[in-house]
């Protein structure tokens, strides 16, 4: 007999009203204990459950992965459009580089602005509200964008737009980086789909771009974001971060005892800023390649307007990338294998540089799509390795912020200064963009500092 059943067997004997007994002190008694039975497999089935919670929390995990790859897929369908629209807005505005980069820079000031409030909101709200509350804004903003409306406002309808960009981004990625099992696969998931929508959405730029209603661009972009507002609000429903982790058995970690503010404690942290500066100018180069490769192909190498598709050959890159080379990323290690890629990435640059070769270029900026996929899966993984998951949230907001910066900073650069020496400076600004990156990298801590 089980130690549970003889305890329940103890219990009823010992609860047991006793009637009179004929026996004599030789003979045993009887207890019935088929109730202790059925007890004891109450007992096994409700405190155990050993198979159907854990399936339970597979199915409800891979839908809420499936969820926030919706979100991020709309996020690279965002960044995708630029490089094909670039040329048409210019043409339809009438403006020069140097304005037309304003676009990047308006969507990079919403975005630390939905940086700096994410830390705030994500206490006071929660992650379910605040997934919602950015989506909402991105709606707002494409409803706005889709009119063709003067180019002042077309420009602060990116400010609202990476406003919901950035809440949005920095609680999904926090969120991948809670789970337990499979985290660096399901990252590196995560951030294919970013891949597959800024892959998709050139192929649809590209055409729309040749149309007198250029704009109805972003009616496509105004229906996903519909469908991301439906499906967060369905499958998270306005809960907390703690709630729906512990829908898919993942337990929430204690929190810091300590007084200081989130703000106070996350900027204290050295690793932050390490891992932002890298971001910001892996970012910088990654929106400079998507969104000047095109005009760059049309005016140094004479391509006509299907050019675009090679921005898209760059995404899709990008999305194969973090997906195929994650095999690599376990054989090597994480750290080396960033500076592999980063190696390779500046070789590419230069055949772009130097090679007049329409096709050849087309190839070549695919090739470093493909190197540049992992790399930022590659520092979300390490941001939740190293800092406390409570901070987590935060922290990758400000990374992701100041990356966001890095995405405003670099085009703008690029365009000021493609308006003074032509836009074949645009090669040299990224080959040395990226030595930069791999000089960073080196200063990142090897050794995970993350309290248990």
């Amino acid at each position: 007999m089980s130690s549970i059943a003889q305890e329940a067997f103890i219990a009823l004997s010992a609860t047991s009203t006793r009637h009179p007994s004929n026996l004599s002190e030789n003979d045993v008694e009887l207890t019935p204990v088929t109730h202790a039975s059925t007890n004891t497999q109450d007992v096994s089935i409700t405190s155990h459950d050993p198979l159907v919670k854990p399936r339970s929390h597979k199915a409800r995990a891979r839908v809420q992965l499936v969820t926030l790859c919706w979100f991020l897929f709309l996020e690279g369908w965002n960044d995708g459009a630029n490089g094909p629209l670039l040329p048409r807005i210019q043409q339809v505005y009438g403006i020069g580089y140097a304005v037309v980069s304003l676009i990047f820079v308006l969507a990079c000031v919403g975005f630390i602005t939905g940086a700096l409030l994410n830390v705030v909101l994500s206490e006071k709200l929660g992650f379910g509200k605040v997934m919602v509350l950015g989506a909402v804004l991105q709606v707002a903003a494409y409803a706005m964008e889709c009119a063709a409306p003067p180019f002042p406002v077309f420009v602060f309808g990116y400010f609202i737009n990476g406003i919901g960009l950035a809440l949005q981004n920095a609680q999904s990625i926090a969120y991948v980086a809670c789970f337990k099992e499979g985290a660096e696969t399901k990252m590196g998931i995560l951030m294919a789909a970013y891949g597959a929508g800024a892959f998709s959405s050139p192929l649809v730029a590209t055409q729309f771009s040749q149309l007198r209603h250029w704009s109805f661009h972003y009616f496509t972009s105004l229906g996903i974001a519909l469908s991301n507002i439906t499906a967060l609000t369905l499958v998270f429903r306005l809960k907390r971060q703690d709630e729906c982790l512990a829908e898919v058995g993942i337990a929430a970690e204690p929190k810091s005892t300590s007084e200081h503010s989130h703000f106070r404690q996350i900027f204290s942290l050295k690793d932050v800023h390490l891992l932002a500066c890298f971001v910001l100018f892996y970012v910088g180069a990654e929106v400079t390649i998507g969104g000047w490769i095109v005009t760059y192909i049309i005016d140094v190498r004479g391509g006509g307007a299907s050019s675009g598709y090679i921005s898209s050959g760059f995404f899709g890159g990008l999305m194969f990338g973090r997906l195929a080379l994650m095999w690599v990323n376990e054989k090597v290690g994480e750290r080396r294998a960033q500076f592999l890629y980063a190696v390779i990435a500046i070789a590419l640059e230069f055949i772009v540089w130097f090679v007049p070769s329409l096709v050849g270029d087309a190839v070549a900026v695919a090739a470093i799509g493909t190197v540049m996929g992992p790399m930022y899966p590659i520092v979300m993984n390490h941001c939740g390795r190293v800092l406390p998951r409570w901070l987590l949230t935060g922290s990758i907001g400000w990374v992701a912020g100041v990356g966001q910066a890095g995405s405003a900073l670099v085009p703008f650069m690029a365009g000021a200064v493609a308006s003074k020496a032509g836009i074949k400076s645009l090669q040299p600004l990224l080959v040395g963009i990226l030595s930069l990156m791999t000089v960073l990298w080196a200063f990142v801590p090897k050794s995970s500092r993350r309290p248990d």
